[in-house]
């Protein structure tokens, strides 16, 4: 399973987060080991940009943050040019970001469903499944 950003964030901030069920049970199911969770690397950029800009966060909760996200049944993977080449295609023929579409490029790659909250941003493909958070 391919999650994204959204989906991280609601694991390491549940102030007033919408799904946190949902997200919670992902997690669960990843550390009782019936999926693996896999996001790209630049997960972690928008994960810290969000951190840094949106939660105002003390130096001291970052670190606790950091602690738990790294923590997390997760596993990064490095973009290979392979993949860079799949994140540009899919980017420029969906009229998406080359963020949104990386997300997308590494579900393709793993045949594996990508569960995001921002479906509009990254639902636009039918050859690789996108599910929202919400029907997990």
């Amino acid at each position: 399973v391919i999650i994204d950003s959204s989906v991280i964030l609601k694991w390491l901030s549940n102030d007033n987060e919408k799904y946190i069920d949902v997200a919670d049970k992902i997690l669960q199911d990843a550390q009782k080991g019936k999926i693996e969770l896999l996001a790209p690397e630049l997960a972690k950029y928008e994960v810290g940009n969000v951190l840094l800009y949106s939660k105002k966060l003390s130096p001291k909760q970052a670190r606790i943050i950091f602690n738990k996200f790294y923590n997390l049944p997760l596993s990064f993977i490095l973009e290979s040019e392979k993949l860079a080449n799949e994140t540009y295609n899919i980017a420029s023929k969906l009229g998406i970001t080359y963020y949104d579409a990386s997300f997308l490029s590494l579900a393709k790659q793993h045949e594996a469903i990508l569960v995001t909250e921002n479906i509009k941003h990254q639902g636009k493909t039918a050859e690789i499944k996108v599910i929202s958070l919400a029907d997990y």
